[in-house]
């Protein structure tokens, strides 16, 4: 039988120094994909590439020689000898491969516990894998299983219900205000990775537009662009208060840029429609009085943080429940990739009932002279039901023994019971003998 190997490297055993080697093929798989299809020691593969994340999923019926050949691969990939690399891999094998990939798959093992985006990277580089026709029974069985087990977690607990960054949980406190981010305007002041961050959670949520502000110019033309946004003068930047319904401010101001009398004035002209800050910056950047002016909510780091502390240990009870659904999903796989030991057997068992009834058959008709194609039929629907019948016991039983200990006794007996073991000529020259002994007989 063969064997289920993940081989990988993550944000927890190897530096972004080493994960970035990895990361120039996050999008295009299809070179790692055709060396994978090619090694002869794999059956099926799998390669996911992210920014955090690299991992090889295979089957392969040599162990050793498999798991030789991908780490081979990899330290192509890294440009550097398998040794060099192997202190930044972990390798998963059957059971332990098929829950850690549950567990990816459910972003169990992602930065930020409960995260989404890992699904949609999997399942992309599972079409990948499909296009590239490197998966096969075993690993597209796994893979669509990972959907579905990510999916009821999802529905079963409240992993990703709670924000659990900063710009997230900023994002999750608009939505409390507005009801819905649609059609809204959002003014980010400044244009680090704090403000990256922000209008990406923005815009996903249905934000309308995004104008960025900066004291240099040139690094918020560049994050507009990015975000197809657009960008307002330093000097303007009080006035831009009146369009605008979101604030999120990010600088390294020494002192606050908005004070509360300027949101006051542009308040009478906004007709008190609510205008919503977020001052991440430390020292603030908004005068703290501004939470006093009526429909104006202010919230600074302080309290993102405590939202975010209460509701990452939320996802952390949370994913222990998760876990537990991980396991039993990883059980019912093992039951079933248990069932196609048995597969080869039954298959030998219906093939070999076939071609005796086929040749009894043929005696049969021969000797029975001319006949209706409607006789014919019937003897033919007659002798398949007799087979048919016959075998579902033992086929039943094999099926059963898929999950007992003494499973390879049980088939071993039953193919050395029905002589499936047998070659061509030894099997041709058993149905001869049979055919004289029941010529005897009759």
């Amino acid at each position: 039988m063969d064997r289920i190997v993940l081989i990988g490297l993550n944000h927890k055993t190897a530096p972004v120094d080493i994960r970035e080697k990895f990361a120039v093929v996050c999008v295009d798989t299809s070179g790692p994909l055709m060396s994978l299809g090619q090694m002869r020691a794999l059956r099926e593969s799998f390669y996911l590439s992210t920014c955090n994340r690299m991992e090889v999923l295979f089957t392969t019926p040599r162990l050793d020689e498999g798991i030789s050949a991908v780490v081979g691969l990899l330290a192509d990939i890294y440009g550097q000898t398998g040794s060099a690399l192997k202190p930044y891999l972990y390798t998963y094998i059957d059971q332990d491969a098929v829950k850690h990939l549950y567990r990816v798959a459910c972003s169990l093992d992602s930065m930020v516990v409960g995260e989404a985006q890992i699904l949609g990277q999997i399942k992309d580089a599972y079409s990948q894998a499909t296009e590239a026709k490197t998966s096969g029974v075993i690993l597209n069985r796994l893979l669509h299983k990972s959907f579905s087990v990510a999916k009821r977690v999802r529905t079963e607990t409240r992993i990703g219900s709670s924000a659990v960054s900063i710009s997230y949980a900023a994002v999750e406190l608009a939505k409390k205000i507005f009801q819905e981010l649609q059609g809204r305007i959002a003014l980010l002041i400044g244009a680090g990775e704090m403000a990256e961050l922000a209008a990406e959670h923005l815009l996903s949520n249905g934000v309308e537009r995004i104008v960025v502000a900066n004291r240099t110019l040139e690094r918020a033309l560049a994050l507009a662009k990015r975000f197809n946004g657009t960008t307002v003068g330093w000097d303007e930047l009080a006035e831009e208060l009146r369009r605008v319904d979101i604030i999120v401010s990010s600088t390294g101001s020494p002192e606050p840029i908005l004070s509360a009398e300027q949101v006051r004035q542009r308040m009478r002209a906004r007709r008190n429609r609510p205008l919503f800050f977020i001052d991440i910056a430390v020292p603030r950047d908004i005068d703290p009085e501004v939470n006093r002016i009526d429909n104006v909510y202010l919230y600074n780091i302080d309290d993102l943080q405590g939202i975010v502390e209460m509701n990452q240990a939320e996802r952390l009870k949370e994913a222990t429940r998760a876990e537990h659904i991980i396991a039993a999903e990883a059980l019912k796989f093992d039951s079933w990739l248990r069932t196609l030991e048995v597969v080869p057997t039954i298959v030998s068992l219906r093939e070999k009932a076939e071609q005796v009834r086929e040749a009894e058959v043929r005696k049969t008709l021969s000797q029975l002279g001319s006949l209706s194609d409607e006789e014919v039929e019937a003897i033919e629907v007659l002798t398949q039901s007799v087979v048919k019948k016959l075998l579902h016991d033992p086929i039943l039983f094999l099926k059963r023994t898929s999950n007992r200990e003494r499973k390879d006794y049980y088939l071993d007996v039953a193919r050395k019971l029905f002589h499936l073991d047998l070659d061509r000529s030894e099997r041709e020259e058993e149905e001869d003998q049979l055919s004289l002994d029941s010529d005897k007989m009759s």
